[in-house]
């Protein structure tokens, strides 16, 4: 652990971190015009996906495992504090809308809970007692993924995390911001996106933050390709619980099938809204029970479902 409780050690501890580093040159920032500040910000926002493409034979490793887990039935847990932690739980709370993915599937863990999305919860972040009680309060399994996110590489929380799910044999990755960090150490896939000092000294929602959710983009989409979640570049799994996301369905079964709209909403109503279901049926041109039997046999996989009706 790399937490200390001496003010003075902390001090430098904080000054030894590229997240941290204070840039003389941006000392007068608050002297400029606004639009100038909007521009050194732009730029700096630019510099992003570079140090993210720097990383990506760590990142697609870490998806590879993963998804493998999660085929295995597996969860993916992401944990993490303050921006880090209200990340992981934006990542986690789109999966079920988007990849029709059970709710207990994908899990945000965030220190001091819910109410942490919007209120700091002091002392939080520092407690990893906090963080195994909330993974024991999941009942991990070996199946399962905890990622650890920390702009710093060295909260506790998240180290915690990532340290008493590996003694329970999940797989776990750490996903920070500066290099050579203990969260990185103390997973067995760390991702280290070094993207260099903030435009505000010290303020990791800004780059850091803009990293992590570009990172959490990635391992929770390209799982989701890997585990047939879509079709190309479909979202066959999407789930229609509004009028828009309704739309959008006919939308996927469309484009996918070239089909006419007429025949587009007897598939939907076959198949009890399922537009992977649905696109089976009118590509494969069998009923609603057995596209759904061929889905069931091949994992959920389409193009998999198709090859087998075919």
């Amino acid at each position: 652990m790399t937490s200390t409780s001496n003010p003075r050690d902390l001090r430098a501890e904080l000054e030894s971190l590229t997240t941290e580093a204070f840039r003389p040159d941006l000392a007068d920032i608050d002297r400029l015009p606004t639009l100038e500040i909007a521009r050194l910000m732009n730029g700096e926002d630019a510099t992003v996906p570079a140090a993210v493409a720097a990383r990506l034979p760590a990142i697609a490793a870490a998806i590879d495992a993963i998804a493998d887990r999660m085929a295995r039935g597996g969860r993916l847990i992401y944990a993490g504090a303050g921006t880090a932690g209200r990340l992981g739980v934006l990542d986690a709370s789109e999966c079920p809308p988007t990849f029709n993915t059970d709710p207990e599937q994908v899990v945000g863990l965030i220190a001091g809970g819910p109410a942490a999305m919007v209120t700091s919860v002091e002392g939080a972040e520092d407690s990893a007692d906090l963080a195994r009680a909330d993974l024991d309060a999941l009942a991990l399994t070996s199946a399962d993924t905890v990622v650890g996110i920390s702009a710093s590489g060295r909260t506790p929380y998240a180290i915690a995390a990532v340290e008493h799910a590996r003694r329970q044999g999940a797989l776990t990755v750490g996903l920070a911001c500066n290099a050579d960090s203990a969260l990185a150490a103390a997973a067995e896939h760390g991702i280290e996106i070094v993207v260099g000092p903030e435009l505000i000294t010290g303020s990791t929602r800004l780059k850091a933050g803009t990293a992590q959710k570009l990172v959490l983009n990635m391992l929770s989409t390209i799982t989701m390709i890997r585990l047939g979640k879509t079709y190309g570049n479909l979202m066959v799994d999407v789930r229609a619980s509004n009028e828009k996301l309704r739309a959008r369905s006919r939308r996927i079964v469309a484009l996918a099938t070239g089909a006419p709209d007429e025949e587009i909403e007897r598939a939907l109503a076959a198949t009890d809204g399922e537009v992977k279901n649905a696109i089976l049926t009118l590509l494969a041109d069998v009923d609603g029970h057995t596209a759904a039997r061929l889905l069931e046999e091949s994992g959920g996989h389409l193009r998999a479902a198709l090859a087998a009706a075919r």
